[in-house]
């Protein structure tokens, strides 16, 4: 018995160091209803960051995942903002494909109201529902709207900007 305990307390000591090498599991996107977008604005208020639209659906958006994940490596701390126009049901495949991409420890969000057309406008009132759509908020949050699939010399001269 005296062993049995030994061993136990010793397994039990060495969990936080068998952990360490573990990855954080993947958040689950978070809502995206009326008032997110001020919410994203206001977390970082004071840095630049990309917002990227993106849909399961959309080809060219998985593609431009690939450049996002090849950014991040680049530049670890730069901060990026996912937001699925897809549905809340949708989150376990959501979170699965960000994480084939190695973003899955990304802020992400999903459209979850049925009225997209509001949470649209509330992003862009310019912008109608094209993607891949990514918008680049500088430090000021003047912002850079972008439609389609993003050129990664494009991103880089605003990194460097």
């Amino acid at each position: 018995m005296k062993t049995t305990l030994s061993r136990l307390i010793l397994i039990l000591a060495s969990l936080p160091f068998l952990m360490a090498g573990t990855p954080a599991a993947a958040s689950q996107p978070r809502p995206f209803v009326s008032g997110s977008q001020q919410k994203i604005l206001a977390a970082h208020q004071g840095k630049p960051f990309i917002l990227a639209l993106w849909s399961l659906s959309c080809v060219h958006c998985q593609e431009e995942l690939a450049i996002f994940s090849a950014l991040l490596k680049k530049h670890p701390d730069l901060d990026i903002i996912f937001v699925s126009t897809d549905s809340p049901e949708q989150s376990e495949t959501l979170t699965a494909v960000l994480q084939q991409h190695a973003l899955g420890q990304a802020e992400s969000w999903v459209f979850a109201d049925n009225f997209t057309e509001r949470l649209q406008y509330e992003i862009d009132r310019k912008w109608r529902g094209e993607l891949p759509r990514t918008y680049f908020y500088g430090v000021d949050h003047s912002v850079e709207a972008v439609s389609g699939k993003l050129d990664p010399a494009r991103a880089e001269r605003w990194l460097t900007q």
